[in-house]
């Protein structure tokens, strides 16, 4: 299959690149390489990999991005709370008109699969969010997820997963996704200082979303045209949990903080069902995870990933 990665040197996208080249599939890139784009690197001995440099906010560059391919999967965004309160005005053009620009520039038998998140549930302590659920995002980025997850699913013949908190090592690392974060702060700074303890999210590993989005291409006929949550119940923690999980990895001086705030106050629970019904389980736990980000830390600098490679 011909599949385009909208953002493919990404955190998400510069683990699925390598994953999709070995199942044979030729692979094309298009990124701005705003983050650059080491972590494709190893991709560069393989034939099947083509790298176009090029912004999905640019209609023209995203009509050549896209001419030709079997399936776009698009992963280009402004990701998270902190980007898209720090540049509003490009995350609303990257997430929503961004993603506008692709969907006008496919054809209709193109496979197209949007990386949506759970942000968009907002704060709802108070029961199980399920892809019925109201939608009701706190963040600008749960927002433009939310506009572009809507524009996506009524053109149709897409599919759009809606994420838990990701979480995990990748070829090209990003620190400001909790899990992330504290395990960095055990490690390199020897404490940790968590506020509102109790706000519950749900996690899943980087490898694991790759595998989803495998999973859809391969399963196309039977999950095409929907909505779904990706992760799975186990992996529902709190914040507190997350961070006495790397004290079981990592001695370090952990303190629970009661006065101050979380700007981000995502504060949800989730059922994936849905997509298990289909057959898609995650396969890596927060144990796991949290003892590959210790080896992680031990190895790199997050903040530059690749300064000792």
């Amino acid at each position: 299959m011909r599949i385009l990665v909208t953002g493919g040197a990404g955190y998400v996208g510069s683990t699925l690149v390598p994953m999709l080249l070995e199942q044979g599939h030729r692979v094309r890139v298009y990124d701005s390489l705003k983050f650059g784009g080491a972590g494709l690197l190893p991709c560069c001995q393989n034939r099947f990999f083509e790298l176009m440099k090029g912004d999905v906010c640019d209609p023209a560059g995203v009509a050549k991005a896209v001419d030709g391919v079997d399936a776009i999967v698009h992963l280009a965004a402004i990701v998270g709370y902190p980007a898209c309160k720090k540049e509003p005005q490009v995350a609303t053009q990257t997430n929503v008109e961004g993603t506008r620009n692709v969907l006008a520039a496919r054809k209709a038998d193109q496979k197209f699969v949007f990386a949506s998140t759970g942000s968009i549930y907002g704060s709802i302590p108070d029961y199980i969010c399920n892809e019925d659920s109201p939608r009701s995002p706190i963040t600008l980025y749960g927002e433009t997820k939310a506009t572009a997850e809507e524009l996506v699913l009524n053109a149709g013949n897409s599919v759009a997963y809606r994420y838990a908190t990701a979480f995990g090592v990748s070829n090209r690392m990003r620190l400001d996704l909790m899990p992330n974060d504290f395990t960095y702060q055990a490690v390199k700074n020897k404490n940790l200082i968590v506020y509102e303890g109790g706000f519950k999210r749900t996690f899943v590993h980087v490898r694991d979303m790759a595998r989803s989005i495998m999973f859809a291409l391969d399963r196309w006929d039977t999950i095409k045209d929907d909505v779904y949550n990706v992760g799975h119940e186990s992996m529902n923690f709190t914040k507190e949990d997350v961070a006495r999980q790397i004290l079981k990895h990592v001695n370090y001086y952990l303190h629970f903080a009661e006065v101050g705030t979380d700007a981000d106050q995502r504060n949800y629970e989730v059922s994936y069902e849905k997509i298990r019904s289909k057959g898609f389980e995650t396969t890596i736990d927060l144990d796991r995870g949290i003892s590959e980000l210790v080896r992680a830390a031990q190895l790199i600098d997050f903040q530059n990933p690749f300064a000792n490679v």
